[in-house]
């Protein structure tokens, strides 16, 4: 969306893909990896065009700079789940070799549902947040943020998924609450 890079970054789209070649060659020079993301892979709020060919051509441009990992974002939480299911099948069929990753804001009804979609497409790597704390300042919706950790977790344990979580949670999202209700009352 240019729309969004325009708010978010100050840049148009093509400035992007300029500054990430730049960005690509240092970390290279250093023999770093890069994950990135596509913002508003799944539509946008601001009426700019979107279709899934879009996300294609992003994916195209971006693999073309021998990217290995990008991770498709629900940047405003605008996705229904359906449609996470839907793009997140398409672009791991058509780039099999590559990691895929989703990046999804969302409001607590949905997040479960937006999860098992993206993992019951083959994606295998979820961003997700302690306490779903963050979220995007364009989101227009302050009930949309992040996607828990511990949603995460539950969801795909209730899935039958083997995970290698070691530890409770509950103390860190104690904190995290302890963190987000001190600087919620701040605002």
């Amino acid at each position: 969306s240019e729309t969004f890079l325009r708010k978010n970054q100050n840049q148009s789209l093509e400035e992007c893909y300029k500054i990430l070649q730049s960005i690509k060659m240092k970390a290279d020079n250093f023999g770093l990896d890069l994950v990135v993301y596509i913002s508003m892979a799944f539509g946008n709020p601001y009426g700019d065009p979107w279709d899934e060919d879009k996300v294609r051509q992003a994916m195209g441009k971006i693999t073309a700079l021998e990217i290995r990992s990008v991770s498709l974002a629900d940047t405003v939480g605008v996705a229904a789940p359906e449609l996470v299911g839907r793009v997140v099948c398409s672009v791991i069929s058509d780039y099999s070799a590559y990691d895929i990753g989703v990046h999804m804001h969302s409001t607590h009804v949905e997040a479960a549902a937006k999860v098992l979609a993206a993992y019951d497409a083959g994606c295998r790597r979820i961003d997700a947040t302690i306490g779903g704390l963050g979220g995007c300042p364009f989101a227009q919706d302050t009930l949309v943020g992040n996607i828990p950790t511990e949603s995460v977790i539950e969801v795909l344990q209730e899935r039958g998924v083997a995970l290698s979580v070691r530890k409770s949670l509950k103390n860190v999202v104690a904190m995290n609450a302890d963190i987000a209700s001190k600087y919620e009352s701040e605002n």
